[in-house]
C-alpha cells in the first residue's frame, strides 16, 4: 500500500503528458484510471481513456427577407379644358380667302404664322398698301391669286440666311371646325412641305399640342353663316 502515492502521482502526470506511460521509481507503471485504484479493481495497463466525440451545436441561422418595391411609370390621361383644342405636330387647315387646303406644321417656337407663297407682288391701292400673291392649291391645282392689303412688315432672321423684310397680313385659318382670324406673314420660296406654319398667335388661349400625335382635327370644316 505504500506504492498507491507513487501510483497516484503517475496517472497525474500521465494525464498532463497525453496518456503516455511514466516511470515509477522502482518498477515500470502504465496509466490507470484513479477510479479503478480507489475501489481495488485491477487496472489494464497501456490503455487510455476513450475519446469521446464532442458534436457542436449547429449556428443558428436567420434568414433576412428583403422586399424591393419598383415603380413603374403609369400613363395617366389628363384632362384638357373643354374650351382648348388639341393638335397634333401636323394637322390640315383651310386658309381664306381662296379656300386652299394646306399641310400646316404646328411651330409653338414661332411668334407668329408663315405662309409660303408664289409671285408675291407688293402694289399701292386706294393710297394703301397690298400685296398680291398666288398660292398653290395642291400639287396639281391650278394656284390661287390672292389680294389683300399689308398691315405692317416685320423682320426675321433664320440661321443660315438674311433677314427678311416679310409683308404681314390678315387671314382666316381654320382646323377641325375652329376657325381664328390671325396675322400671317408672307414669304416667297419653293418647293416647301409645309407651306404653312402656325404660330403661337393662333394657338394661344385658343389649343394645346400633342407633339406625339398627327392630324389630330382631321379635314377642316368651314363654318357655315346662316343668312
Amino acid at each position: 500500500m505504500r506504492s498507491l502515492p507513487y501510483i497516484i502521482l503517475a496517472l497525474a502526470l500521465n494525464q498532463l503528458a497525453g496518456c503516455e506511460s511514466l516511470p515509477h521509481p522502482d518498477t515500470q507503471t502504465s496509466a490507470v484510471d484513479p477510479t479503478q485504484v480507489s475501489s481495488g479493481t485491477p487496472v489494464e495497463t497501456g490503455q487510455c481513456p476513450p475519446v469521446e466525440t464532442v458534436v457542436c451545436a449547429e449556428p443558428e441561422v436567420k434568414v433576412v427577407e428583403r422586399v424591393i418595391e419598383r415603380n413603374y411609370e403609369k400613363v395617366v390621361e389628363v384632362p384638357v379644358a373643354k374650351d382648348k383644342l388639341v393638335l397634333g405636330s401636323e394637322e390640315l387647315f383651310t386658309v381664306e380667302p381662296g379656300g386652299v387646303r394646306l399641310r400646316a406644321l404646328i411651330d409653338t417656337g414661332a411668334a407668329t404664322c408663315s405662309l409660303s407663297v408664289v409671285e408675291m407682288k407688293p402694289f399701292e391701292r386706294d393710297g394703301s398698301d397690298w400685296v398680291r400673291f398666288k398660292l398653290p392649291d395642291g400639287p396639281e391645282g391650278k394656284p390661287v391669286t390672292i389680294e389683300l392689303p399689308i398691315k405692317r412688315h416685320v423682320r426675321v432672321a433664320r440661321p443660315g440666311f438674311d433677314r427678311q423684310r416679310r409683308p404681314v397680313v390678315a387671314m382666316s385659318l381654320t382646323v377641325g371646325e375652329v376657325t381664328h382670324m390671325v396675322e400671317v406673314n408672307l414669304v416667297e420660296r419653293g418647293e416647301f412641305e409645309f407651306p404653312l406654319l402656325v404660330g403661337r398667335n393662333f394657338l394661344k388661349d385658343a389649343a394645346v399640342v400633342d407633339v406625339s400625335r398627327k392630324q389630330v382635327q382631321g379635314k377642316p370644316q368651314l363654318p357655315s353663316f346662316s343668312k
